[in-house]
């Protein structure tokens, strides 16, 4: 059961896009949040939310999921990505995972002309999908590009790469994977599936409609992915954030000195968190809003073609839940 939380959505201003919170504190936030991506917590957890996300769009695209480069805007300092390049090509031999339960099955969303209705994507409904072996390649793109941080993933897996130059998410190029370092000839002539992990709700309505507009033009695919809605279930989860940081920072971070100071001395790193978390949950919009947002920037001659689906999977026992948004253009 789910309580919504009884206002619209307010897009508040989080601490750690703001240009006077410190660049060093920045960094912590990020690598605090692409933890929580990573761990998989015992009894509350049966997998990581990176791995329930990677489970997602292997059951959402099926066969046709190698025909495509994912590309992640605002990749920020690498988030799930890399875990999702290891899951998904870990698993593209064999079978698929089962359609994902809960909402989806009835949420599917098709374009037709100026019309909606439901539908489902590619033969969604079938006990198991076939997935072709081939591997995944997944790109890493910000407005500010963490080169560092991107070389670094970039060395574990041939597979992640990365766009040096600045990515703006609403003026993205069409060749974008021309600019990709490492693609050979063929591999920049795949469809793009662009990702937005815990992205999308950091813009305005004014930027996400541009950003939707530009993703139309440029690509075959997209998946907005939010850890978090408006709901109380939702505050009670975040508000969880800071316990468990303060629980398992000390584990994960050993080492980084820096990292336990503004953790445990002066606790910056999981009060920035908690609080963000609370205002990313207020602003994130249902798919409902995001298919609203194409209407008001008068889409629908681009949205021919494509169908569209939202919906949720739980990822941490009782009130965490991966929400989902996704958009597959027909060839």
């Amino acid at each position: 059961m789910r309580f919504p939380l009884p206002f619209p959505r307010f897009h508040f201003y989080e601490i750690a896009d703001q240009s006077w919170f410190p660049a060093i504190l920045r960094e912590k936030v990020q690598a605090s949040l692409t933890i929580l991506w990573k761990i998989k917590v015992p009894l509350l957890q049966s997998q990581s939310a990176a791995s329930s996300f990677a489970c997602t769009l292997r059951s959402l695209l099926g066969s046709s999921l190698t025909s495509y480069t994912f590309v992640d805007f605002c990749s920020g300092a690498g988030g799930p990505t890399t875990i999702l390049e290891h899951e998904i090509n870990l698993k593209t031999k064999g079978r698929g995972e089962n359609a994902v339960l809960g909402e989806s099955r009835n949420n599917k969303l098709t374009t037709t002309g100026n019309d909606i209705e439901l539908v489902q994507l590619n033969g969604a409904g079938k006990e198991e999908r076939d997935i072709e072996e081939e591997a995944v390649d997944f790109v890493l793109t910000d407005i500010h590009p963490h080169l560092e941080a991107w070389e670094r993933a970039a060395k574990r897996s041939d597979h992640v790469k990365f766009v040096r130059e600045s990515v703006d998410a609403g003026d993205a190029p069409l060749n974008l994977l021309a600019k990709v370092d490492g693609l050979s000839s063929d591999e920049q002539r795949k469809k793009i599936f662009r990702l937005f992990s815990l992205a999308f709700h950091h813009f305005d309505n004014d930027a996400a409609i541009q950003i939707l507009r530009n993703t139309l033009a440029t690509s075959s695919g997209f998946c907005i992915v939010e850890l978090q809605e408006r709901t109380f279930e939702a505050l009670i989860t975040m508000l969880a954030l800071g316990p468990s940081l303060w629980i398992g920072s000390w584990y994960w971070f050993w080492g980084d000195w820096m990292h336990l100071f503004w953790t445990y001395v002066i606790p910056i790193v999981p009060l920035v968190v908690v609080l963000d978390g609370l205002v990313s949950a207020v602003r994130t919009r249902s798919g409902d809003e995001i298919m609203a947002l194409m209407r008001k920037g008068r889409m629908e001659k681009e949205m021919r073609g494509w169908r569209f689906e939202r919906g949720r999977s739980m990822h941490t026992w009782p009130t965490g839940q991966l929400i989902y948004f996704v958009g597959v253009k027909d060839d």
